[in-house]
């Protein structure tokens, strides 16, 4: 019975409004409308470039940048469009990079003749590149010898 009364005293302090003056004091408006929030304006490293050289790696087993756009590239567990061009037999007439033999090895160490599910989604890995000013500090160097076109 008390544990009863203590829950309904708290649920008439809820509905009451006592709690609501302390959290109307958090809220920040951020704009007008949603369409004038920060969150609505898309980020500049969504403008990816058409086509570039490969992009020099920067460390030991860093996976290659993709030098084109990836925007509505569909990759889901029933089609992954970057096979269209990059997997063993369609890289002999694309002329597009094929992928790499590690990526028909199982995480148990089976080597075979199809992609692994765990390399299957390649944007888990390979990002598009973009010539955007960073969004946080960076100082990283590359290792000697990488980075370097």
């Amino acid at each position: 019975m008390i544990k009863n009364t203590k829950a309904l005293v708290l649920v008439s302090l809820l509905l009451g409004g006592v709690c609501t003056p302390i959290l109307a004091q958090d809220v920040q408006p951020v704009g007008k409308d949603i369409a004038s929030s920060p969150e609505s304006i898309a980020p500049a490293f969504h403008n990816q470039p058409k086509e570039n050289e490969l992009a020099p790696l920067n460390y030991v087993n860093q996976p290659p940048m993709v030098p084109h756009s990836t925007k509505n590239y569909q990759v889901t567990k029933n089609t992954n469009q970057c096979l269209d061009c990059h997997s063993v037999q369609a890289s002999r007439t694309t002329g597009a990079t094929r992928i790499s033999p590690t990526h028909f090895i199982s995480r148990d160490g089976v080597v075979s003749g199809e992609v692994s599910p765990r390399r299957y989604f390649c944007v888990q890995c390979h990002v598009s590149q973009s010539d955007v000013e960073p969004i946080v500090p960076n100082e990283f160097k590359p290792l000697p010898g990488y980075g370097e076109k």
